[in-house]
């Protein structure tokens, strides 16, 4: 039992990390402000909804990663609740 919530810890750990990185990694990714006397062409517009879809992409990813972080810890804490009532 203590290797399982071992497991559970390190797999809580590294999501936290992976879903740290991800927002680290759109968040750094900024849109370039558009001038209203500037004229857009088709590949301005292209850039920046690559850039939009990029961001959202790990957003989501980041969101999944931290949902199984969740996961995780929880069912660390549940493993942790049942021991005693199984030893008891």
């Amino acid at each position: 039992m203590l290797t399982l919530l071992a497991i559970l810890d390190v797999a809580a750990i590294l999501s936290s990390l992976v879903a740290a990185a991800l927002w680290y990694q759109a968040g750094a990714r900024t849109v370039r402000r558009v001038s209203r006397l500037e004229t857009l062409d088709y590949a301005d517009i292209n850039r920046m909804v690559v850039a939009m879809n990029r961001s959202a992409v790990l957003n989501r990813r980041a969101a999944l990663a931290s949902a199984a972080a969740a996961i995780c810890f929880a069912l660390r804490f549940a493993a942790s609740l049942a021991v005693p009532a199984v030893a008891g």
